[in-house]
């Protein structure tokens, strides 16, 4: 599929409000409703846009650490290396994860309660993960930019 320029104003507006109507959206584009509803799912039955989802304040549902933790493995082997990001992905204390070329072969992005829970974490999770050679943690001490938000300027005309 090819995103024209229609595309990427439904693109932009829904990565500001994902809860937006599709008579508002309809409206801010300049397209019919019928129209609106048909390019969202298209666009949503391509992978284009693959989930909706609430921004929550960490901080005040109380989960104030956040940390990059990259991870080097010992052994690089296929199946190794799913065993290990099989176990890394089940906890619930990872939001993301990231493999990676260089030094380090993964980067985590931890958040948790304290720094007690984030011991915790690295002691009786991670560490006890076989195959994994070295752990090193990066502690976020203010979010300078936080944002979900693709520029579309490139992606126009792209196929996707």
């Amino acid at each position: 599929m090819k995103l024209d320029e229609t595309d990427k104003k439904i693109l932009e507006i829904i990565q500001s409000d994902g809860r937006i109507t599709n008579t508002k959206l309809a409206s801010l584009v300049g397209i019919s409703q019928p129209a609106m509803l048909e390019r969202v799912r298209r666009l949503e039955s391509s992978g284009v846009i693959s989930g909706y989802s609430a921004i929550l304040d960490r901080d005040k549902i109380g989960l104030e650490i956040m940390v990059f933790v990259s991870v080097s493995l010992a052994v690089h082997q296929l199946s190794s290396v799913d065993k290990i990001t099989k176990k890394i992905i089940s906890f619930p204390e990872v939001l993301e994860c990231y493999q990676v070329s260089g030094d380090d072969d993964f980067i985590l992005k931890v958040v948790l309660e304290n720094i007690n829970n984030y011991m915790e974490f690295v002691m009786n999770k991670l560490s006890k993960i076989s195959g994994i050679r070295k752990v090193k943690s990066s502690f976020v001490l203010s979010t300078v930019k936080d944002s979900n938000h693709f520029s579309l300027e490139n992606a126009i005309g792209k196929t996707v």
